[in-house]
């Protein structure tokens, strides 16, 4: 049986968005899953687009996504260079094939030459238009040729017949040669066209599946064409679905749209980042759907990738993030969640005893500093906050038992959250009140906020007894001339 081998084939062009991600994602996974081989493929055949610092963000963002490949650019499997710029020579003489076979020929028009073309051709329906010089003869092209005149080499298409695609997600599809635009192999700088290049390269690497883009999807009877012009064994295709905003449109950097290391930096984990992207466009059959990678791994399928577009959710995500942040040990959570205390928190609070209290609260890990920022002071009072229906709680009210609450925590000689929250209940149980009445107020007083990680008693603790009077007699203070 085949090996199978897949290859992550980025384009060193800036960033790794959440697309490119998903595809490198599925090739690991298919391979792995299958005990093959994940390879690591620069495409930098567009010289113009190149970013030399591209190439770092590709390896460091493989590498923190924990998608470890077996072979690639400083990983060499006997199938190097997996740079395509280094590969020149290689593409030259399988050109040179291509063009004595007569599967392929040079194009010397100009790009005015070819719309004018494009222009008079324009009238004929139902046929894609073919250039001129597809039909020179030898000696012109040899003439050209030794006048060194710029050109361009193009596949050339079979005028009739069919050409048919197997695709893992889509099926099988039929499409007429006549219908298909003779595309450029090799550009005038002598760098081949992706076209080109992942054709060779797929067949020499020996690729057995071809994981990309369903924009690709189109190009394929003429990557099929060029597979049986050399006689290679044709790989198997996985055409992925696009990834949409929830507005409808196409993920974009350019619209504003995360990249992996933007979603990094926004405070996701990476096992929910990956968990979350292993789901756009695909479903285990279950339940299920919080994974580790391993786990992904080996339930992963092919066969169950959909073909409809994908919508990219921050809410989606940041449920899925939650649920990472959950399962985390109280160890591995706090030596994460620490780099986003300060150094006032720090020197004032327990911040391990703080990590206990927010773990279970928090969706994304940028939201620690505003999350903890009451600990170490409550900037003001909103007298709305103190009411509270449900809580049985008014202005009122909240001024009446914060006052009486006060003496009772005065007079705590052990002051931890169990014996906080058993004053309350004591005082509670003695007037005979709704327990809101005085939880309400107490955690308003404490946190200034309507809505905290911890309740009155956990706050209390944390912050410590001198600092929580203080706290209860500044909102008595302040309830006291809005009654």
């Amino acid at each position: 049986m085949r090996e199978f081998r897949t290859r992550f084939a980025p384009s060193p062009t800036g960033y790794m968005h959440i697309g490119n991600l998903r595809t490198a994602l599925y090739a690991y996974m298919i391979a792995k899953g299958h005990k093959g081989k994940f390879i690591l493929r620069v495409e930098d055949t567009d010289q113009k687009r190149t970013i030399a610092e591209a190439f770092k963000v590709i390896f460091d963002s493989l590498n923190i996504a924990g998608l470890e490949y077996d072979e690639g650019p400083d990983r060499d499997g006997g199938f190097g260079p997996y740079i395509q710029s280094e590969r020149k020579e290689i593409y030259q003489k399988y050109l040179s094939v291509l063009l004595e076979k007569n599967f392929a020929y040079r194009c010397f028009c100009s790009s005015e030459d070819l719309e004018e073309q494009r222009k008079d051709f324009s009238e004929n329906k139902g046929t894609v238009f073919r250039d001129r010089c597809r039909n020179l003869s030898q000696d012109v092209i040899d003439n050209k040729l030794s006048n060194n005149l710029p050109f361009v080499v193009r596949q050339r298409i079979p005028e009739s017949g069919q050409t048919t695609v197997n695709d893992i997600v889509f099926g099988s599809i039929t499409v007429e040669n006549n219908t298909l635009d003779e595309q450029v192999l090799m550009k005038s700088d002598g760098f081949p066209t992706y076209n080109f290049a992942n054709v060779i390269d797929d067949h020499l690497m020996e690729i057995s599946h071809v994981i990309r883009g369903y924009e690709y999807l189109s190009s394929v009877p003429k990557y099929n064409l060029l597979y049986q012009n050399f006689g290679w064994e044709i790989p198997s295709y996985i055409h992925l679905p696009h990834i949409m905003r929830e507005d409808g449109k196409k993920l974009s950097k350019r619209n504003g749209d995360a990249s992996f290391e933007d979603l990094i930096q926004a405070g996701y984990l990476t096992s929910a980042i990956i968990n979350y992207i292993a789901m756009l466009g695909w479903n285990p059959g279950t339940e299920e759907e919080i994974f580790t990678l391993d786990e992904l791994v080996v339930k992963f399928s092919p066969e169950r990738i959909n073909k409809s577009n994908a919508v990219f959710s921050i809410d989606k995500l940041n449920w899925i993030n939650a649920q990472h942040i959950k399962k985390l040990t109280m160890e591995e959570f706090h030596s994460i969640a620490d780099k986003y205390y300060s150094d006032e928190l720090r020197s004032k609070i327990d911040v391990f005893k703080v990590s206990e209290i927010i773990q279970n609260r928090l969706e994304k890990l940028t939201d620690i500093p505003e999350m903890v920022r009451f600990l170490i002071k409550v900037e003001s009072y909103n007298a709305d906050d103190f009411f509270h229906k449900k809580m049985k709680s008014d202005t009122a009210s909240s001024y009446m038992y914060l006052q009486k609450i006060l003496p009772v925590f005065r007079e705590l000689t052990k002051w931890n959250n169990e014996t906080i929250f058993q004053a309350m209940n004591d005082l509670i149980e003695k007037e005979e009140c709704k327990k809101g009445a005085v939880l309400w107020p107490v955690r308003i007083a404490m946190t200034g906020l309507q809505s905290s990680p911890g309740g009155a008693s956990e706050v209390g603790e944390l912050i410590g007894k001198d600092e929580s009077l203080k706290r209860i007699e500044n909102a008595i203070d302040f309830l006291k001339d809005k009654i």
